[in-house]
C-alpha cells in the first residue's frame, strides 16, 4: 500500500516537473518586443455589425515596410465568435465599411481608383463595383433607413455652379505650373495642409441613378474642419430630415471660434435652420431610432477645445432641450442609441481607462456599467441586448469584445494578432498614485520584458501631449511603451494635472499653469518612484515626449539637471512665435490667457525660449516639415539655442511627415535614433 502510494507520489512529480519544463520552454521561446515585430502587428478598426447581427465587418491595416505604407483591408467575423476572414482586400486602401439596412450589401470607401469612392460589395454575388466619382473623393457616407440614399461629404469649390466645375478647376489646378496661392484671413492651414478653395459638402446621393444634391452650399465645412465628432452628419429615420455639424461664426474665418452648431435641414424643401445656439462645440447629432429625439454631444465655455463634452436631448415633438449629463463630471466621448430608443449608452475617460455608461431617457438615472477596461468603437444587437467595441491593454493591440448587457460579462470575438504576440513578452500597466500639489495624481507603470525584481532598471519618464490629454491602458502606435520598455528600462506614464479622467477641474488646471503643477508632479513622480520601487536605478533616469510633451521636454531641459538625456518631438519652444505659426489660436488664446500682446508676461513666465542659460541636459530634438501644429522653426530654435550652450544633442528631421511620423521607414529610423540614444545615456 505505501509503494503503491510512493509510486504515485513520483509519478505525480514527474508529471508535475515536466509541466514545469514545458512551461520554461515555452518562456524560454518568448522574446522582447522589437521594431520588426512591432511593424507586423496587424491594427483593428471601425467594426460595423451586420443589420441582422450576425456578422461583424472591420478594417485591419497591415504597415509594409518594403513599400514604405499602410494597407488597409476589410474583415469580417461572426457575432458570435469565430475565425476572422478577409472580406474586401486590393492593393488600394479600403476601409469604412457600412452595412445597406437589408444587409445585403456592404459599401466602404477605397482608393483602388486613383481616389477615395465609395465602393459596394454585394454579398450574395461577391463582386465589388465603384459607385461614386466625386471630383475630390468621399471623406465619409451614411445610408439613409430605407437604403434609397446615402448622405456623402466630399470637398468643392463652393463657388462652383456644379461638380463637374469643380472637377475641371482641379484639373486645371493640377496641370497649372505656378502653385503659388493668395490669402487674405486667417486658418489658411490646418494640421498637415495648406487651405486651396475647396471646402467639404455634404451631399444627398440618391441610389436609383439621380444626380447628387448639395446640402450644405457655402463657404463652410461640413463636417466641420476642426473639433468635429465622429461622424457630424445624420438621417432622421424617416429620411425627412438631416441633422449636420459647421461652423459659420466669423470668428472661425479668425481661427479664434470653436462654434461648431447643428443645423437641421428639410430634404424636400432643402431649406436649413440652426439648431443650437451655444457659441461653444456642438458635434455628434444622432436621431433616436423611432425619429423622436436627436441627442448630441457639446461644450458650454467658447474658446476652449478641452472642456466638458455633455449629452445633450433634443426633444423633436416638445422641441425643448435637457442636458442629460450635467452632474457627471466625465466628458464624453461616444455614445449610440438602444434599438427601442429608451437607452443611450456613452463612454467616457477615467483613470487611464474607460467607462462605458447607461442613462434611461425615462428617469435620467445614470448608471455605469462596464470600468476599467479601455474600450472604443460602440455598437449595439438588434435585441438591445449586446454590445459590440474594441477593447485593448498596453500589452494587447485592438480586438472585438461582446459585452452582454444582462451578465455584464465580456466576451472575445477576434484574435487578429494572437500568433505574434504569443511569441513576444510584454507585462501589463500597473496602476499608482502618488501625492503632488494638493490632490492624488495617477499613473500607468511599465517593467521591462523578463523582469527581475533583485536587478536594477533606469526609469524612463514618457510625457503625454494635448496637454489635455491622458495615458491610457492601450496600445500606442506612436509612442508605444512597450518598445520603450524592451530594452530594458522601467517606464513611466503619468497623468499629471491638465488630463482628462479625472474630473473637468483637474482638466482645467493646466490652462495658464503649462510649466507650474504639471512639471510639479512630474518631478514629485520621479521621487516617489525611485523612493518606493527598489527595482529602479535611482542614477539612471530619462525622458521623453511630443507636442505638449515636447514642451515640457524643453521646460525640464531650463529648469533641472536631474535627467541624463532628453527626447523632445514637436516640442514648442518659444511660446511668442509659435503663437505666430500655428494654425488654431483658440488653443494658445485660452492657455495663455489671451495674445503675446496682451498677456506677454504669461508667454514669457512659461516659454523655454527664455532659459536657454541653464540648458544643461544632452537632448535629442525631433520634428518635420509638415508639421503646422508645432511648426518646425520650433524645433529649428530649441536644437540650435542647445547647441549654442554646447549641450550634446541631435536634430532629427523628417522632410515628408507632420506632427506624427506615419511611414514605416521614416518610424524605422525614429525608434531606431530614440532609442540609441536613450542608451546613449542610460546604459552604457
Amino acid at each position: 500500500m505505501k509503494i503503491r502510494k510512493k509510486e504515485k507520489l513520483l509519478a505525480c512529480c514527474l508529471a508535475i516537473f515536466s509541466l514545469l519544463s514545458l512551461c520554461q520552454v515555452a518562456v524560454a521561446e518568448k522574446k522582447a518586443l522589437t521594431f520588426g515585430d512591432f511593424i507586423k502587428i496587424k491594427r483593428l478598426s471601425d467594426p460595423e455589425l451586420s443589420p441582422d447581427g450576425q456578422q461583424v465587418a472591420f478594417v485591419v491595416t497591415v504597415m509594409d515596410l518594403e513599400k514604405n505604407k499602410g494597407n488597409s483591408d476589410i474583415w469580417i467575423v461572426p457575432a458570435s465568435g469565430g475565425t476572422a476572414t478577409s472580406l474586401i482586400s486590393s492593393p488600394a486602401a479600403d476601409f469604412f465599411p457600412r452595412w445597406s439596412p437589408d444587409g445585403k450589401t456592404l459599401a466602404f470607401i477605397s482608393t483602388r481608383s486613383g481616389s477615395p469612392q465609395i465602393w459596394v460589395k454585394t454579398l450574395a454575388r461577391g463582386e465589388d463595383r465603384k459607385l461614386t466619382d466625386f471630383p475630390a473623393g468621399v471623406g465619409s457616407f451614411s445610408w439613409s433607413k430605407s437604403g434609397r440614399y446615402l448622405l456623402v461629404s466630399s470637398a468643392v469649390f463652393p463657388e462652383a455652379p456644379d461638380l463637374e466645375t469643380s472637377r475641371q478647376w482641379l484639373e486645371a489646378a493640377e496641370k497649372n505650373q505656378v502653385k503659388a496661392r493668395i490669402y487674405d484671413h486667417l486658418l489658411y492651414r490646418h494640421w498637415n495642409s495648406w487651405f486651396d478653395g475647396t471646402r467639404s459638402h455634404l451631399f444627398l446621393f440618391p441610389l436609383d441613378g439621380g444626380q447628387p444634391v448639395d446640402l450644405t452650399p457655402g463657404d463652410y465645412d461640413t463636417p466641420p474642419l476642426a473639433l468635429g465628432g465622429n461622424l457630424d452628419f445624420s438621417f432622421s429615420p424617416d429620411e425627412k430630415e438631416i441633422a449636420f455639424v459647421r461652423n459659420i461664426d466669423p470668428e472661425f474665418r479668425l481661427a479664434l471660434g470653436t462654434n461648431n452648431d447643428i443645423f437641421l435641414t428639410d430634404t424636400e424643401a432643402r431649406a436649413s435652420e440652426k439648431l443650437t445656439v451655444s457659441r461653444a462645440n456642438d458635434i455628434d447629432p444622432k436621431y433616436s431610432p423611432d425619429g423622436r429625439y436627436l441627442a448630441y454631444r457639446a461644450m458650454s465655455r467658447p474658446g476652449f477645445e478641452a472642456d466638458k463634452l455633455a449629452l445633450i436631448l433634443y426633444d423633436r415633438q416638445k422641441k425643448n432641450i435637457i442636458n442629460l449629463t450635467e452632474n457627471l463630471d466625465y466628458s464624453l466621448s461616444e455614445f449610440i442609441w438602444s434599438p427601442d430608443s429608451q437607452t443611450i449608452y456613452f463612454l467616457s475617460e477615467e483613470k487611464a481607462r474607460t467607462a462605458l455608461f447607461a442613462i434611461k431617457l425615462a428617469t435620467g438615472k445614470i448608471e455605469k456599467i462596464l470600468a476599467g477596461q479601455m474600450v472604443s468603437s460602440l455598437q449595439i444587437s438588434p435585441d438591445g441586448k449586446t454590445i459590440y467595441l474594441v477593447k485593448q491593454t498596453l500589452n494587447h493591440p485592438n480586438d472585438i469584445y461582446s459585452f452582454d448587457l444582462k451578465t455584464r460579462k465580456l466576451k472575445q470575438l477576434t484574435d487578429i494578432n494572437g500568433e505574434l504576440l504569443a511569441g513576444l513578452e510584454m507585462n501589463p500597466a500597473e496602476d499608482f498614485y502618488f501625492d503632488s500639489e494638493g490632490d492624488k495624481i495617477h499613473g500607468l507603470l511599465l517593467r521591462p520584458p523578463f523582469f527581475d525584481p533583485a536587478k536594477k532598471y533606469p526609469l524612463l519618464l514618457l510625457i503625454h501631449g494635448g496637454p489635455q490629454n491622458a495615458w491610457q491602458d492601450e496600445f500606442h502606435y506612436r509612442w508605444n511603451a512597450q518598445m520603450m520598455a524592451a530594452p530594458g528600462y522601467v517606464v513611466a506614464l503619468v497623468n499629471f494635472h491638465g488630463s482628462p479622467g479625472y474630473g473637468q477641474a483637474f482638466t482645467d488646471s493646466i490652462s495658464g499653469d503649462w510649466g507650474g503643477k504639471p512639471y510639479h508632479d512630474l518631478i514629485n513622480a520621479v521621487d516617489f518612484l525611485r523612493e518606493n520601487y527598489t527595482f529602479i536605478d535611482k542614477d539612471k533616469l530619462g525622458a521623453a515626449g511630443a507636442s505638449y510633451g515636447g514642451y515640457m521636454i524643453d521646460w525640464i531641459e531650463g529648469q533641472t539637471d536631474i535627467f541624463d538625456c532628453l527626447v523632445s518631438h514637436s516640442g514648442v519652444f518659444d511660446l511668442r512665435s509659435e503663437y505666430g505659426a500655428t494654425e488654431e489660436l483658440w488653443f494658445p488664446e485660452w492657455e495663455y490667457r489671451g495674445t503675446p500682446w496682451s498677456q506677454p508676461e504669461m508667454y514669457q513666465k512659461f516659454s523655454p525660449s527664455f532659459y536657454v542659460k541653464d540648458f544643461k541636459t544632452p537632448c535629442l530634438v525631433i520634428h518635420s516639415a509638415n508639421d503646422f501644429r508645432v511648426p518646425l522653426e520650433q524645433g529649428l530654435q530649441f536644437f540650435t539655442s542647445l547647441q549654442r550652450m554646447g549641450v550634446p544633442s541631435k536634430f532629427l528631421y523628417f522632410p515628408d511627415e507632420d506632427h506624427f511620423i506615419q511611414k514605416p521607414l521614416n518610424a524605422e529610423l525614429w525608434w531606431k535614433t530614440v532609442l540609441d540614444w536613450l542608451a546613449t545615456y542610460l546604459k552604457n
